[in-house]
């Protein structure tokens, strides 16, 4: 789960008794306001009617509480008033099971024999019923805020009952803030009370704030109950005996867990933890999970216990903080790539516990999250090596694609391949050892990443020059300027205001590609269209200047903007990687980008000089097909992207191999994008080409004359060509009084 729970030293929030009590509503200060979706809030009215009646009633149907047993009755009230708003189908499945829990609560039956009612009645109100889990990491020190100001009146500022308003209220509000009071209490039953409120009491529903801020305040809540000296002698304990199996996290990632014939339950995990009593957190621990490998801790005491559970609780949090610590910038300290590469196969190792006990769901976000970790490699570790992280990403995605088709040994395959080469790229991450080395890699990098804008550019260049229309190369300037700027100012989003976001990088990458494929592809097929016509120079040069008086400069002109852009963030990013590697390396790493650029300058040269010198139809021809081409790797590269961002899905077509040249990917989204583009070119070709096209173009006449009279007519226009000097001549004696030719 990508939650990002700041659940603290969380332990459950709710009372045994009367529940949480809010007695200042909210009112205006409701941030969001917003209803609570009906089927949700029915499921959640039945499940603390449930619980309540958990606790006012024994297994032997003698009541132990009345007013918990009153409440029970309460709220399965309000639950069938709120069924009126269901859906038609919702209604009609969850009616029945509705009559069937209230018929067995009146007649007080065992509590245990309501829990498969209640399962059976959450089902048939389908996924909309489901416990609205928050996207987002929690903050509980907004829950703090929150809690001040709506609930502390009566709960007092720590939670425990002591309020100025707490002295008028029946029942009184309980000690929330005490983890001897909540040890029986889920996490989940504090969010469904506050959503729902408590029938009988002053406690009111919150359904108009959203359920980020209800789960900010429960994190607050929960912050209560454990002292940083519990945490803390928790840990200890923990790394002795639990770090082995459950793994540092407690996410079922630690040494020994591949080899355990059943996988470690997920401890840290929010949501497993949510569904859970500190009470039944103490008990696992104490005495082992039966049908499981774990064992008791017979050897602790009551008081290690509760620090076990105590730093249990915290995990959620430390989960979200080592990740985040893998995915900040990796330069400036060695360790920093070694952590880095550590919790992204910790991440895959997470991912296939989920997956070998078949929540696929959870799988396929770790197998995401482990990519995410991966990613502050890719940019140091590119510059120097592209193959190896092209590499690395494929392997990343063979094994995303393994866990979303059920695959796992598939998946265990990538994870191993994944882990032998990531020591390789954590080793290209590191600083240039020499000057000299700082001066090859800067200057590699420049070229590399130039290369493929030269190539578009000079094309374009040698077009307009070819074409005549040398004016139009001031818009090929400014879009590559702009290019440039554009760039540079991505490149510092990319590294601040993105910086948190996932796969930002890909995402516009990927999204930038795909526009320059439909860019490079209407500039090619516009060139194909004039290849025919070639032979008529004239006709082009009239067909080409009407093009390019209705726009067809500017797209030019965007062709080269997206040249630059397309490689130009990337390498801005690569260069902020060098010279953060200290200041020894400065010169050289400058050096080395100005002997690149004056490299590129050649090459572009060369276009710009002997492009023009190509007949006009082979340089058709060539220009043509190499923009097309372009446009035929990016989209493989474009849709590529997307699918590292996780904007796309992944299907990988067995036994097929990567093409970096080509852009080619083995999945069926990458192929399929290039076959339509392929299917465009072959239809642009035939469209060109098809006889029927020749009616558009200058031809020769059908019925040529008589062979006389073309004899004719060439003695007639060479009598004139005669005269027509003669004519000359006479008018250049006039002028200079002197015959011409002495």
């Amino acid at each position: 789960m990508r939650l990002g729970i700041q659940f603290g030293r969380a332990a459950s929030v709710l009372s045994t008794g009367a529940a949480l009590t809010m007695c200042v509503v909210l009112g205006p200060r409701a941030l969001g306001a917003q209803q609570e979706h009906p089927t949700q809030r029915v499921a959640n009215i039945v499940s603390v009617a449930l619980e309540e009646y958990g606790k006012g009633v024994d297994e032997k149907g003698r009541l132990t509480s009345r007013d918990e047993y009153d409440e029970t009755v309460g709220f399965l009230r309000d639950a069938r008033a709120a069924m009126s708003r269901l859906p038609s189908d919702r209604l009609a499945a969850a009616s029945p099971l509705l009559d069937s829990i209230i018929a067995a609560v009146t007649a007080k039956r065992p509590p245990s024999a309501l829990a498969g009612l209640g399962a059976r009645f959450a089902v048939s109100l389908g996924s909309e019923a489901a416990l609205d889990l928050p996207t987002k990491p929690l903050d509980a020190a907004a829950g703090e805020r929150l809690f001040a100001a709506n609930c502390a009146s009566c709960h007092g500022p720590r939670g425990m009952g002591d309020g100025p308003g707490a002295a008028a209220i029946s029942p009184k509000p309980p000690a929330i803030g005490s983890a001897l009071t909540m040890a029986d209490v889920t996490p989940a039953m504090i969010f469904r009370k506050i959503s729902v409120g408590v029938t009988g009491t002053a406690m009111p529903a919150f359904a108009q704030l959203t359920a980020e801020q209800r789960w900010n305040i429960v994190a607050f809540i929960a912050s209560l109950h454990w002292s940083p000296q519990q945490v803390a002698e928790g840990e200890g304990l923990y790394a002795q005996g639990c770090v082995e199996c459950h793994g540092s996290a407690g996410l079922g990632d630690g040494a020994m867990a591949r080899t355990l014939s059943k996988a470690p339950s997920e401890l840290g995990s929010f949501a497993w933890q949510i569904e859970r009593s500190d009470s039944q957190l103490a008990a696992a621990v104490r005495a082992g999970v039966p049908g499981a490998p774990m064992p008791p801790a017979s050897g602790l005491t009551d008081k290690q216990v509760q620090s076990v559970v105590a730093y249990l609780r915290s995990l959620p949090s430390r989960q979200r903080s080592i990740a985040s610590a893998a995915q900040a910038d990796t330069g400036g300290s060695a360790s920093r790539p070694a952590t880095a590469s550590k919790v992204a196969v910790s991440l895959l190792d997470q991912s296939l516990t989920a997956a070998r006990t078949g929540r696929w769901g959870d799988a396929g976000d770790r197998a995401f999250d482990a990519y995410l970790a991966f990613e502050p490699l890719e940019t140091p570790a590119r510059a120097r090596n592209p193959g190896v992280v092209a590499s690395m990403e494929k392997l990343f995605g063979d094994f995303k694609a393994a866990i979303k088709s059920n695959d796992i040994e598939g998946a265990e395959h990538a994870r191993d391949a994944i882990e032998i080469n990531m020591e390789r790229v954590v080793e290209l991450t590191r600083p240039p050892g020499s000057g000299s080395e700082a001066f090859l890699q800067s200057f590699l990098i420049i070229v590399r990443e130039g290369f493929e804008a030269i190539l578009v550019i000079g094309a374009v260049v040698a077009f307009l020059l070819k074409t005549g229309h040398r004016e139009r190369l001031r818009s090929i300037w400014w879009g590559i300027t702009l290019g440039l700027v554009a760039s540079g100012l991505t490149a510092i989003v990319l590294r601040t205001t993105l910086r948190a976001l996932p796969a930002t990088q890909e995402i516009i990458e990927g999204g930038t590609l795909l526009v320059a494929v439909a860019v490079l592809f209407s500039v090619s097929y516009w060139l194909i269209s004039r290849v025919e016509a070639a032979k008529w120079q004239a006709f082009i040069r009239d067909k080409v200047t009407s093009a390019l008086e209705h726009g067809g400069g500017n797209a030019l002109a965007f062709v080269a903007f997206l040249a630059v852009y397309r490689e130009g963030a990337e390498t801005a990013l690569f260069y902020q990687a060098l010279f953060n590697e200290g200041s020894n390396v400065t010169l050289p790493i400058s050096i080395g980008l100005l002997a690149g650029c004056a490299t590129l300058v050649v090459i572009f040269t060369l276009f710009y000089r002997f492009g023009v010198r190509i007949p006009l139809r082979p340089f058709f021809s060539v220009t043509s097909v190499l923009l097309y081409y372009m446009a035929f790797v990016f989209v493989g590269k474009g849709v590529h992207e997307l699918q590292e961002g996780g904007v796309i899905p992944i299907n990988v077509l067995r036994g097929f191999p990567t093409i970096e040249g080509l852009g080619f990917y083995p999945t069926w989204q990458t192929v399929l994008a290039q076959l339509v583009l392929l299917g465009l070119f072959v239809f642009a070709v035939a469209k060109t080409f098809w006889p029927k096209r020749s009616v558009a173009l200058p031809t020769v006449p059908a019925e040529a004359p008589p062979a006389g009279e073309v004899v004719a007519d060439v003695a007639s226009l060479t009598a004139q060509v005669e005269r027509l000097a003669a004519r000359v001549a006479s008018l250049e004696r006039d002028r200079t009084g002197v015959p011409r030719g002495e």
